[in-house]
């Protein structure tokens, strides 16, 4: 058994300050269009509670989630359907807020079973991919699919 397991509702927790208005930030993270140019290699998916959202990284990788909570410009959650066994249990999500002139994002994925390195590689890559969002929301920056971690 690997030291330092916790089994239970783990949780995956990042926030980050965007300079832009809350729309655009929604259409970046709701959006396949969008989804594209920071996360998946490919994306489609109904943009509505309970469409179905394909997220592609490649033939091993080709996963679907529900929407759970769809709330324009406010929150967008996706309950993961068919993935991995680590992910399948898992849920993630965004919260936006504005705050002055700027979008706070709250981001979570809930529902691990257990704090294995999976979870910790996942923590840490959805961390470089929030700051490729930030970047292509701010800067109009598009990271190669292959080049993303």
């Amino acid at each position: 058994m690997e030291a330092n397991i916790i089994v239970g509702n783990n949780t995956i927790y990042h926030n980050l300050t965007i300079k832009s208005n809350v729309e655009k930030v929604f259409e970046a993270i709701s959006n396949p269009e969008h989804l594209i140019n920071w996360w998946p290699e490919k994306c489609s998916g109904e943009k509505k509670i309970g469409g179905e959202y394909n997220f592609y990284f490649g033939p091993e990788y080709d996963w679907f989630g529900k929407v759970i909570n769809y709330n324009p410009n406010n929150n967008f959650h996706i309950k993961m359907t068919k993935s991995d066994l680590d992910w399948q249990p898992t849920s993630f999500g965004f919260d936006l807020t504005e705050v002055n002139d700027n979008v706070l994002l709250r981001f979570w994925h809930s529902g691990w079973l257990k704090q294995n390195d999976h979870f910790k590689i996942s923590s840490y890559c959805w961390a470089i991919l929030l700051k490729g969002l930030k970047d292509y929301i701010e800067k109009g920056e598009i990271i190669p699919f292959e080049q993303r971690s």
